[in-house]
């Protein structure tokens, strides 16, 4: 089944400071529209780990981590739906889904990328705009850890090789580093996420489908 039903606009709603509010929309819908798809958007990929690594799996877990720990979210996109596909209309003609905006990155102070930042402001980031109307990190994430979007048996979050869309979510979740070992960051998974659908990983069972996310869709 098609994720929009035919002739539904979609609308964006962007969550500043002054209108977290829409926050407690979420909480509304979060029992019925269960199924939750993510995407995060932070400076780039600004440094390799140089130190020897037993296999490509620790690389990448430490490279990971490194990130995390160092750069700082800017937007968290947030799309819920329900079994059949059916996104939430929050009382308008339009299906909604839900973008972040946070304050903390500074442009003039962090590390980033500039193909990274250039591609965000091609999409509409404004980083002024975030610094001045952005929303707290740490305020978020209370809202998140109250809410009944983590922690949650009947929680379905559906992914796309979303390592680093996990690891900023903990961050935010737990106000602490990511874990030294692969063990630990996915025991945090485990606890925050109960259920998680990584169609990357399913593709890898799935003969015709050997592709990125845009071919996919």
């Amino acid at each position: 089944m098609s994720l929009f039903r035919k002739g539904n606009s979609i609308q964006i709603r962007d969550v500043w400071d002054y209108n977290l509010e829409e926050f407690a929309l979420i909480c509304e819908i979060v029992d019925t529209y269960n199924y939750v798809a993510m995407d995060t958007e932070f400076p780039g990929v600004v440094l390799r780990p140089v130190e020897a690594f037993k296999n490509i799996n620790d690389y990448n877990c430490q490279t990971l981590k490194d990130h995390v720990d160092m750069l700082k979210l800017i937007q968290l996109s947030l799309t819920f739906s329900d079994e059949n596909g059916n996104l939430p209309t929050c009382g308008t003609d339009s299906s909604c889904i839900w973008q972040f905006n946070f304050r903390e990155f500074n442009i003039s102070e962090d590390i980033f990328t500039s193909d990274s930042t250039e591609l965000l402001r091609q999409c509409g980031i404004d980083f002024k705009k975030n610094n001045e109307r952005g929303i707290n990190v740490k305020r978020f994430g209370e809202l998140l850890m109250s809410s009944e979007i983590v922690l949650n048996d009947g929680v379905h979050w559906v992914t796309f090789h979303s390592g680093y869309d996990f690891g900023y979510l903990l961050k935010l979740l737990t106000c602490k580093s990511l874990p030294d070992s692969q063990g630990g960051f996915f025991d945090l998974i485990d606890m925050y996420f109960r259920m998680v659908y990584d169609i990357k990983h399913m593709m890898k069972f799935c003969n015709r489908f050997h592709c990125g996310l845009n071919k996919l869709v």
